[in-house]
């Protein structure tokens, strides 16, 4: 039996309906992800499912005596409370009924208060409390108000689990979290035996936990059982099919209405049955609902920098006591994409200041390039003004926006960001969290930039969008710096990865950065190589070798050490994947001729020479291939 059921719900913001006859159910254990565009409405259906809400129309059944609990995409406490009163809120029912038990002075019926205070478990809601403070790694004594974002996550995640609820309904919970953070959520939520509704954009968050996927799509709810890539490719079958009944459609339309506007001896002879059909198919187009358009993404890469973006050279920083990088080198070419991977606090804004010459190195050297144009994400986020309207936001006191040498009207550039003409005028109070982050991304597009700076740019953006931006990135003939909780962003957009590794457990200390090559799942292999490097070795049974057979190795290691490419080593680098790559097409193009006839019967004179260059383009292919992986792996 379902624990909650929504049937035919209706609800609308002014002119737009955000659900359409929607249907819902949810089963016992079961783990839905709700998904759809920004703005689609999935946070108010959320709320509507938690009781916090009502639909225009329609209804909401629910188990008697269900408990249910909401976390918000940002959770509020009562101010000046600390972490374990603001857990303990979690269990205020129980808490306020054992007082009433404790303190009873005639009045209750004390058989059905003690039913109710055994039945929320009552008796033990200090240990509950202090059990989920250290299974979420939390002080019970710090200050809610002191806390960072992501912790304040955990602190309102700890207040529900307290009150251990038959259904759970998570907004965002992956927003402020860190990656390491996101993967313990994930373990937690997967051990967890309730049910679990959650809004989330994370895909890999979402294929970990996720077991139906539901997507909010223009009013109506459709459902989708599996995880996110299950859904992708059944989505993408169905907008294909969609697509061509919709061709079908409207083919049929232009025949009728050509037949229905013919001369006055077709109209004579015309059928009363066609005329009627035409009128259906008529209704019929105007009643479809169309596919949502797409976000039109578009950068200016300025002007064109130097070679070198940046060098550093045993960079170290620190603040008072506290090491935040200690003797770090790099050298940042153009072009390149980097991705910093760190937890809160662990210096990655710091390392980025220092990158770009903001901030000066307690140690070691840093050189910029030259013809540096910088747009940072962040900081617009910090300036966006409430009060102010879209277009202002976009063109402040212009109806033109500069964009790729070109002119565009502001409210033509608003709609590439699937922003109607309406709301050019509409305060930027009233857009969604999602939507707030799309306006930033047109503000940050329409600046001139040959380096980008990206703190948490998937922020609450839907997954179309999420899927353009990466494309858009992977374009871009800049450089990008990119701060992302989003693991399947990393590895989707970063051409290397600067990590953070102060970990001990990995072999770390203070201050520990390194730059891999690849996204962040390359990371995670090497670092948990390093890991199992860093454990002590079991004792050998065998005998001790000589000194000298292991000091050889030792020597040969320390004779390899880990160099920076020269110039025209990293211009090489640069330029094998495209050889290799042209290489294997050519290949591909003389074993489809030497697989044909044609050439034996019109050119029999050049098969030798096909049949040698095939053979040369192998050779070629193995030493190109070993280069690459000679200069990557320096």
């Amino acid at each position: 039996m379902a624990l909650l059921t929504l049937a035919d719900a209706h609800l609308a913001y002014g002119h737009v309906p955000l659900l359409d006859g929607a249907d819902f159910a949810l089963e016992p254990g079961e783990r839905v992800a709700l998904i759809g565009r920004n703005g689609a409405g999935k946070s108010s259906l959320l709320k509507i499912l938690a009781g916090l809400d009502r639909p225009d129309d329609g209804g909401l059944q629910v188990q008697t005596a269900l408990r249910r609990v909401y976390v918000a995409q940002e959770p509020a406490f009562a101010p000046g409370a600390t972490v374990f009163d603001a857990v303990a809120e979690g269990v205020a029912e129980a808490r306020a009924l054992r007082a009433r038990y404790e303190a009873h002075h005639g009045g209750d019926d004390l058989d059905a208060l003690q039913t109710r205070i055994e039945a929320l478990g009552g008796w033990t809601w200090e240990q509950r409390v202090e059990q989920a403070l250290q299974r979420l790694r939390l002080d019970a004594a710090a200050a809610v108000d002191a806390l960072s974002g992501g912790t304040r996550k955990r602190v309102a995640l700890a207040q529900a689990l307290v009150a251990a609820p038959e259904v759970l309904l998570l907004d965002e919970p992956t927003n402020h979290l860190d990656i390491d953070a996101i993967e313990w959520l994930q373990e937690l939520l997967n051990d967890w035996r309730g049910a679990l509704v959650l809004v989330s954009h994370d895909r890999a968050f979402i294929d970990a936990v996720a077991t139906r996927i539901i997507e909010l799509d223009r009013g109506r709810l459709l459902s989708y059982p599996g995880n996110f890539a299950a859904f992708q490719a059944t989505k993408e079958r169905e907008l294909e099919a969609e697509g061509l009944a919709k061709a079908r459609a409207d083919k049929l339309l232009a025949q009728e209405e050509v037949w229905i506007r013919k001369g006055v001896e077709a109209r004579r002879t015309r059928s009363v049955g066609r005329v009627a059909r035409l009128q259906t198919l008529r209704q019929q187009r105007a009643q479809r609902r169309e596919q949502l358009g797409q976000v039109r993404l578009e950068l200016d890469a300025g002007l064109p920098p130097g070679k070198i973006v940046a060098e550093l050279k045993d960079v170290s920083m620190r603040f008072g006591e506290q090491l935040l990088i200690d003797r770090f080198s790099a050298t940042i070419l153009r072009g390149d994409k980097i991705g910093l991977i760190g937890p809160n606090g662990s210096g990655k804004t710091t390392l980025l200041k220092l990158i770009l010459g903001e901030l000066q190195p307690s140690g070691g050297s840093v050189r910029q390039g030259a013809r540096l144009q910088v747009a940072y994400f962040d900081q617009m986020r910090a300036g966006l003004k409430l009060d102010a309207t879209l277009a202002d936001t976009i063109s402040p006191g212009s109806e033109w926006v500069e964009v790729g040498g070109g002119r565009k009207h502001v409210m033509s550039y608003l709609s590439d960001f699937l922003f109607a003409p309406e709301r050019a005028s509409a305060p930027v109070r009233t857009l969604s969290g999602g939507e707030r982050n799309r306006l930033l991304l047109a503000r940050l597009f329409a600046l001139p930039a040959n380096v980008l700076v990206l703190d948490e740019p998937t922020n609450d953006l839907d997954i179309d969008t999420l899927d353009l931006l990466e494309e858009l990135l992977q374009a871009y003939a800049g450089t990008v710096f990119l701060v992302s909780h989003d693991r399947r962003f990393l590895d989707d957009v970063v051409t290397s990865t600067i990590a953070w590794e102060g970990d001990p457990a990995f072999g770390g200390r203070p201050g520990l950065w390194r730059e891999y090559e690849g996204g962040y799942e390359d990371w995670k292999l090497q670092r948990e190589r390093a890991r199992v490097a860093a454990e002590p070795a079991p004792a050998a049974k065998a005998a001790p070798k000589p000194a000298a057979a292991t000091a050889a190795p030792a020597a040969a290691a320390a004779a390899r050490p880990r160099t920076k490419l020269s110039y025209k080593e990293q211009r090489e680098l640069d330029e094998l994947p495209a050889r290799i790559e042209a290489l294997e097409a050519e290949q591909k193009t003389l074993a489809e001729r030497l697989a044909g006839a044609e050439v034996y019967v019109n050119e029999p004179q050049r098969v030798p020479e096909l049949q040698a260059r095939h053979e040369a383009i192998e050779a070629e292919l193995m030493t190109a291939l070993e280069r690459w992986e000679l200069l990557a792996s320096r």
